[in-house]
């Protein structure tokens, strides 16, 4: 499988060349050239495969044949070496729990598959050291620091923005230590993102150094995400014919790959993307005009994003119509306010404790069930409620017991590197 770059001003390229790049040289995006759906039999019989078969089915295309199919398989099954339950609330709506990975988040899947394909690349070049360069609002860097831990032959730096994570996330990626960096910016997720971006396009950083990125921009991060959706389906095809998948959207590439699930074959007929007041896709789906804005801190950190790189890689798999992409996605915006009431009734209505992000989800899927009352809706609960104890706390009246992969950070001492500007950040790279 080749990839193409969404600026159309690169070279076309293998899946090991745009794992290793990230980014094009044109700074597109890179996407497939080609999506094959799988054969209708697959989805007729998917009760009878585990999860780890329907993952290996569902990627291979896209990795092939940079990646032999038994290296894949091993690859699959370490990646998804936990569960994926879902939890029926009412008849409209259930939760999918993405959180039962090592640190508890959704993104856990995206970073232990590329960390090993990663891995398998770095043993084929033992030449140069590859450099992980990652922004995170949240998640993303936790989840990457522990894929990637102790990978030989790569070196990891995380830029997150300061104070603008939560203390359990910020440990999570500031503890690991080996090959693992953290920088602590002065400033916000969009300016970590655009820094990282900034670096990939600069002749004296690449000349020196081999980066990469392992944001939902790199392809082995973005489309494993689309296991998700098929996990999901598996669970509750038979019980329910019209599934709705509500996605709380930060940088979009989730909501992303279950579209691209959907191209596979997955009979999904539509997607909710839930914003908090980072909402630039609730209101281009309502005006058609596409306004960037900087980014607003919120509860819901790891969605305060003012300018969501994966959303041209939607527009490519609808072709660029606008009317295709509203037929297939809905978007709604919520205030914290909202997400704190939802997150009670939540509590209260099905004794069910929600992370703010799945409050969000819980809420855009609310509020689509109110016209489409045939759907089913189901929301991803993207991380551990003790992620954010400091909102849960003060909403949910219970003490929640702290799973062991939150016990095994808390006493951990930081170790970050403040910086605050681009020049920093290659001064840090050239010397380090």
């Amino acid at each position: 499988m080749n990839f193409f770059s969404l600026n159309k001003e690169a070279a076309n390229t293998s899946f090991k060349d745009a794992v290793i790049r990230g980014l094009a040289p044109d700074r597109g995006l890179y996407f497939p050239e080609s999506i094959t759906p799988l054969p209708d039999d697959f989805f007729k019989n998917i009760d009878k495969l585990s999860h780890s078969e329907i993952a290996f089915e569902a990627i291979k295309q896209f990795v092939s044949p940079e990646i032999p199919e038994a290296e894949l398989k091993t690859i699959v099954e370490e990646t998804l070496s936990f569960d994926f339950p879902v939890v029926e609330l009412n008849k409209n709506i259930s939760f999918l729990e993405l959180f039962h990975g090592p640190t508890m988040a959704f993104k856990d899947v995206g970073a232990r598959f590329m960390a090993r394909c990663l891995g398998h690349f770095s043993k084929q070049n033992a030449k140069q050291d590859v450099t992980v360069l990652v922004a995170t609002s949240g998640d993303t860097g936790g989840a990457v620091a522990n894929g990637f831990l102790g990978v030989e032959g790569v070196k990891v730096v995380i830029l997150y923005p300061s104070g603008k994570v939560s203390d359990i996330q910020e440990k999570q990626l500031t503890t690991l230590k080996k090959n693992i960096t953290a920088l602590e910016v002065d400033g916000t997720f969009d300016d970590c993102q655009d820094m990282v971006k900034k670096a990939f396009l600069d002749a004296e950083l690449t000349d020196h150094i081999k980066l990469t990125s392992a944001n939902s921009i790199n392809v082995a991060r973005w489309l494993p995400q689309l296991f998700y959706f098929m996990f999901a389906y598996k669970q509750l095809h038979n019980k329910y014919d019209n599934l709705v998948f509500s996605v709380p959207s930060g940088n979009f590439g989730n909501v992303c790959a279950g579209m691209m699930a959907q191209q596979l074959g997955l009979p999904i007929k539509h997607f909710i993307a839930s914003n908090n007041e980072n909402n630039v896709v609730t209101r281009y789906l309502e005006s058609e005009h596409y306004d960037v804005k900087p980014s607003i801190q919120t509860i819901s950190n790891a969605m305060d994003v003012g300018n969501p790189s994966n959303f041209v890689r939607i527009q490519e798999i609808y072709k660029n119509d606008f009317k295709t992409l509203k037929e297939n996605l809905s978007s709604y915006s919520f205030t914290d306010k909202e997400t704190k009431v939802a997150m009670k009734e939540i509590y209260n209505d099905y004794s069910y404790i929600a992370d703010p992000h799945g409050a969000v989800g819980y809420l855009g899927a609310k509020n689509y069930v109110e016209t489409h009352p045939d759907a089913h809706c189901v929301c991803l609960e993207t991380a551990h409620p003790t992620k954010f104890l400091d909102v849960v706390g003060e909403v949910i009246p219970e003490n929640i017991a702290l799973p062991p992969q939150i016990v095994a950070v808390m006493d951990k001492k930081k170790k970050s590197i403040e910086i605050s500007t681009y020049s920093d950040l290659k001064t840090y790279l050239l010397n380090r």
